[in-house]
C-alpha cells in the first residue's frame, strides 16, 4: 500500500515537471528555459527533477511526446466515436487550433521541434512530422471510404493538408485570437471541400468546429478564452 503511494507521488511530481517544462519552453524557448525556472515552478528540488529526467533534453522529449500522445488520443476518438474520417479530419483541425490556444504542451511541442530541428531529433519525435503524419491517415481512411472524388492523386491532397496543419500553427505562434483563427479554418474547408469530394456531397460535412469537444487532459489554459498567444 506505502508502495502504491509513493508511486502516485512520484507519477504526479513526473506530471508536474513536465507541465512546468511546457509552460516554460513555451514562454522562454528551449535554450532560455533551464531546469532550476522549471523546478521552481514545479515547486520541487532540482535533485526531484534529475530522479525524473537525466536532462533537459530528456525532459523535452517528455514533453513532446505528451504532445504526440495528445494527437494520438483525439485521432483514436475519432475512430471510437463513429465520425467519417473526412469530418474527423476537419474537427481535427479545429481541435488543433483550440488545443494551441489551450495547452502548453502542444505548443512546447511545435516549439520545441521547430528550435531543435537542427539537432536531428530520434524519428517519429519531430512535431510538425506527428500532426502531419495524423492528418495523412485521416485523410487516407477518408480515400478508403469512397469519401473523396474518384480517381484523384494523394499528393495534392495530402501537401494541402500537411500546409493547412502547419499553417495553423504558425498564425496561432503569431498571435492570432481564437475565434479568428477558428472562422479562417471553417472558411479554409469551405473553400477545399467541393475540389475534395464528388460533385453535391460538401453539404454533408460541417466546416465548424463540433458543438462539444472532450478536454484534452493536458497542461492547461495560459491565456482568455478570446486573447492571442504571445511568445
Amino acid at each position: 500500500m506505502r508502495g502504491t503511494r509513493v508511486q502516485e507521488r512520484s507519477e504526479k511530481t513526473r506530471i508536474r515537471l513536465v507541465c512546468a517544462g511546457a509552460e516554460l519552453f513555451d514562454r522562454k524557448g528551449y535554450a532560455n528555459a533551464t531546469l532550476l525556472d522549471i523546478a521552481d515552478a514545479a515547486g520541487v528540488t532540482k535533485g526531484a527533477l534529475y530522479f525524473h529526467f537525466s536532462s533537459k533534453e530528456d525532459l523535452a522529449n517528455a514533453v513532446r511526446q505528451r504532445g504526440q500522445s495528445l494527437v494520438g488520443s483525439v485521432v483514436q476518438r475519432a475512430a471510437d466515436g463513429g465520425r467519417s474520417p473526412l469530418q474527423a479530419l476537419v474537427d481535427f483541425t479545429h481541435w488543433l487550433a483550440r488545443t494551441l490556444h489551450e495547452d502548453a504542451a502542444l505548443r512546447a511541442a511545435f516549439r520545441i521541434s521547430s528550435e531543435r530541428a537542427g539537432s536531428r531529433p530520434a524519428p517519429g519525435t519531430g512535431f510538425h512530422e506527428t500532426c502531419i503524419a495524423a492528418g495523412r491517415q485521416l485523410l487516407r481512411e477518408a480515400r478508403a471510404a469512397g469519401e473523396l472524388r474518384p480517381g484523384g492523386q494523394d499528393d495534392g491532397p495530402e501537401t494541402l493538408i500537411a500546409a493547412a496543419l502547419c499553417g495553423i500553427e504558425v498564425l496561432s505562434r503569431c498571435g492570432m485570437a481564437y475565434g479568428e483563427l477558428s472562422a479562417r479554418i471553417g472558411a479554409l474547408w469551405d473553400l477545399m471541400l467541393p475540389r475534395l469530394v464528388p460533385a453535391g456531397a460538401a453539404g454533408r460535412y460541417r466546416t465548424g468546429p463540433p458543438a462539444k469537444d472532450p478536454a484534452t487532459g493536458g497542461c492547461g489554459m495560459r491565456e482568455p478564452a478570446t486573447g492571442g498567444r504571445p511568445h
